[in-house]
């Protein structure tokens, strides 16, 4: 179905999106300090899951109503921009560290985490510019955005899962040093706040 060769090319490319820090990784990081590893791999399978969905949507042609119908798009956002003050309001008022680590489910940083990537309508905008270039227009192309997009959702699972399983070992340190994990928690409050301004500031257009 996909040219070995373009493939080859792919990885690469999907293996830096997977790096590139952002609110995915930000989120598993938090999951993994409050909760440990089960909560961090859990919200790295939401986000993962969210990611296919976003693929199968684009794979569909479904994606052209994001850029046809700015009201779809706008809605969208709107929503992500609510999700995400909510997590500043959750991050400010749950502790760090092992202390709350049994108050994380995995059930629901995996839920979270599904909520955090399909209310970012740039995900799918992103989809639709970055995959045709690998697509072979002559040949199926849900198959070929399937395939690609399992590649992009394996690849950010292991490193964003990583991220939050080496997280929690900073949770037991937080836990030692109450005033550490307040600043960390207000540091984690605002990157979640400044990418809800942004979210909402970003032209609907772009």
């Amino acid at each position: 179905m996909i040219d070995p060769i373009v493939l080859l090319a792919f990885l690469p490319a999907g293996l830096a999106l997977n790096l590139t820090p952002g609110a995915d990784m930000l989120f598993c990081l938090a999951q993994g300090t409050r909760g440990g590893a089960r909560p961090a791999l859990a919200a790295s399978a939401g986000i993962s899951t969210g990611a296919m969905i976003h693929v199968t949507i684009a794979g569909l042609g479904l994606g052209i109503l994001v850029t046809q119908y700015p009201v779809i798009f706008d809605a969208i956002r709107y929503a992500g921009v609510a999700y995400l003050l909510w997590l500043v309001w959750r991050t400010l008022n749950t502790p760090m560290g092992t202390s709350d680590t049994q108050s994380v489910r995995p059930s629901r940083a995996f839920r979270d985490g599904l909520i955090v990537n399909l209310t970012n309508p740039k995900v799918i905008l992103f989809i639709l510019a970055f995959l045709p270039q690998f697509v072979d227009p002559t040949r199926p192309v849900l198959p070929q955005f399937l395939i690609f997009g399992t590649v992009l959702a394996i690849g950010g699972f292991i490193i964003n899962g990583l991220v939050g399983v080496f997280a929690g070992g900073l949770g037991e340190h937080l836990a030692k040093n109450p005033t550490f994990e307040r600043y960390l928690r207000w540091i984690t409050a605002t990157i979640f706040g400044a990418l809800a301004l942004r979210l909402l500031l970003e032209d609907k257009r772009t």
